[in-house]
């Protein structure tokens, strides 16, 4: 008996067999200048999850990356000079895609964990997101501020398997807050859409300083950093916003929170035949069916960020309304201040709730149901559903030859999965941020190993410590470790 031969080997001094570590393996070399042209290697021996059903999913496959692409997807390619990346135990899977993180607020990570989005006047509401994030801290932000939150939360996420983000910055109180933003994504080397929101403050150039950011640095949508202009409809002055997105060819984002009075508003741009496949909806809680036929009928994207609307009070997250309407949603985790920004939690969450919605329909007596979301459905939600949602489809969000790669490699020998016995299912109902082994972006290898490459932490993670002692100083709240 297996436990016998256990406890025989604890009884001679937990030397045995069942207790030797085995020896550590030697981590390979990085393959050297990957993601530049003519810079070729071949991923060998992964289980691979493609996310395009053209191409379908492998037991035992190898990747070929030639410098930004994908150039081959199949059993035992031909390696020829490619260097050889061996992939035995791990999972190839697209990277994961985030519709909308404010990552300027990585400096105050955790600070609002037990808070909601608004004082709506219902219990609960005296620490919030609006009269905290938005209405003290944000208001005292310098550029670099801006940018080391910028850098360090794309890093982090960079870390956990996330390519690509939506980074909605709501900081723009100057053209400077601007530029630092930029800098911030540009400097993480992963794949970002710089999202163009509003500012505070008489220096705020927004919405018209968009003109001059399209043309000095998205001259060319084929960048690792694109635009999308913000234009939030509870806010004064929004036409104008969606009119230079328009204007300057340019996604539209907004968020939706009919719980707090924007419904009104939103249905009369439904009726008034405003939407578009430009637009992108975020959380869109509390909202009729009339403006929700306006966006399927538009073919506009919806973003749902399931723990914090949950936890925050946004309303119910949208996913029975979205199954109806045959409307597919793409992930976002919103904001670090409430929540980690991690897509294992996010995957994890969508299915969890859905599934408990309908549950209880079930277990109530009702027959007609939604089907069950399953771990494959998230995952598709979490790479190319955000890929298309973001505009990037035809770059990124599958395994596919011709797309960028953007890939991320899975340990799935770790103690927290082996053994292996289904590929979606070990990825959304057991793995996490450890198990994430190596990132590419564009073809450049961003972590190896469980290591992020170039990157020196403890001198970053310093600067955004001295950031967020001047954000709480200047914002007068008290930093205190263990109450509020």
């Amino acid at each position: 008996m297996l436990h016998r031969s256990i406890a025989a080997a604890v009884a001679a001094g937990g030397t045995g067999a069942w207790f030797t570590p085995s020896a550590t393996a030697a981590v390979e070399p990085v393959p050297a200048a990957s993601g530049r042209p003519g810079r070729r290697y071949l991923i060998r021996n992964a289980a691979v999850l493609s996310m395009d059903a053209a191409v379908g999913d492998f037991p035992l496959a190898d990747i070929l990356v030639d410098g930004a692409k994908i150039a081959a997807v199949g059993p035992k390619l031909a390696a020829g000079d490619a260097t050889v990346v061996d992939a035995r135990g791990r999972i190839a899977i697209p990277g994961f895609i985030d519709t909308h993180h404010h990552q300027f607020e990585t400096a105050l990570r955790s600070f609002l964990a037990d808070g909601l989005l608004a004082n709506d006047g219902k219990p609960h509401g005296a620490v919030n997101y609006f009269d905290y994030i938005l209405g003290k801290f944000a208001r005292v932000y310098r550029p670099q501020d801006v940018q080391i939150s910028e850098l360090f939360g794309s890093l982090s996420q960079l870390d956990a398997g996330v390519t690509t983000v939506l980074d909605i910055s709501q900081i723009h109180h100057s053209p400077e807050h601007s530029e630092a933003a930029l800098a911030g994504l540009r400097a993480a080397g992963r794949r970002s859409v710089f999202g163009y929101f509003e500012g505070h403050g008489d220096k705020s150039r927004y919405p018209d300083d968009a003109r001059r950011l399209r043309k000095q640095h998205f001259a060319s949508d084929d960048q690792l950093v694109t635009m999308f202009m913000g234009g939030e409809i509870y806010l004064p002055g929004y036409e104008k916003a969606w009119q230079i997105g328009r204007e300057l060819g340019l996604p539209i984002a907004a968020h939706i929170v009919g719980t707090l009075g924007m419904s009104d508003t939103f249905d009369k741009l439904a009726a008034a035949g405003r939407f578009g496949p430009d637009n992108l909806f975020i959380h869109m809680t509390g909202i009729s069916d009339a403006g929700w036929k306006a966006v399927k009928d538009a073919g506009a994207g919806v973003s749902i960020a399931f723990p914090i609307e949950a936890v925050m009070r946004h309303g119910m997250p949208p996913i029975l309304k979205a199954q109806a309407m045959g409307i597919e949603p793409s992930l976002s985790v919103d904001v670090e201040c409430t929540m980690t920004a991690d897509f294992f939690t996010q995957m994890r969450s969508a299915m969890m709730l859905q599934r408990a919605l309908v549950n209880e329909m079930a277990i109530a007596g009702k027959t007609d149901l939604p089907a069950l979301l399953t771990a494959r459905d998230v995952l598709r939600f979490a790479t190319i559903q955000g890929a298309k949602d973001l505009k990037l489809d035809r770059r990124t969000g599958s395994l596919t030859a011709g797309k960028e790669a953007d890939i991320v490699l899975l340990d799935a020998q770790a103690i927290n999965v082996a053994p292996l016995n289904h590929v979606p299912g070990a990825i959304v109902s057991l793995m996490e941020r450890s198990n994430v082994d190596t990132v590419i972006v564009a073809g450049r290898i961003r972590k190896w190993r469980g290591r992020l490459l170039d990157v020196d932490l403890p001198r970053l993670r310093a600067n955004l410590e001295a950031s967020r002692d001047f954000l709480f100083k200047d914002a007068g709240v008290e930093r205190d470790l263990f109450r509020r």
